[in-house]
């Protein structure tokens, strides 16, 4: 399929912003996991607090990364669609949607990019 400028461009712009806005949170987490304090974090899933916050980070900033690098860019995108998915129907599932509704604006943009894919922007169309 054929892709135009701007489809390219928005993908790039859509890519980009998604994984750098999505680093700010990831970032911090990173700071926690090896703080070398006791770690204290959420845990959905019953897997523990520290594999939990491990995934995060994971997901969070390594595979945002690659997400804006757009490399491996749709295998990238799926451990942040899984984290996004926990995070809006699972661990923020009780709170008003004003508090959980950046998880699903997550879910929605790197959904998105798993669609659509990186476009001509990115490593993986080079």
């Amino acid at each position: 399929m054929k892709s135009s400028l701007k489809s390219d461009l928005g993908l790039a712009l859509l890519r980009i912003g998604g994984s750098g806005m999505l680093l700010t949170h990831g970032i911090p987490k990173i700071q926690r996991l090896f703080g070398g304090e006791e770690i204290a974090f959420a845990d959905p899933l019953g897997i523990g607090a520290a594999p939990t916050l491990f995934l995060a980070v994971f997901a969070e900033v390594l595979c945002s990364l690659l997400v804006l690098l757009g490399y491996k860019t749709r295998w990238a995108s799926l451990p942040i669609i899984a984290t996004m998915f926990v995070a809006f129907f699972i661990q923020h599932a009780a709170d008003p949607f004003g508090r959980k509704e950046l998880a699903l604006l997550y879910l929605v943009v790197f959904g998105a990019i798993f669609l659509l894919g990186p476009g001509r922007y990115s490593i993986d169309r080079k």
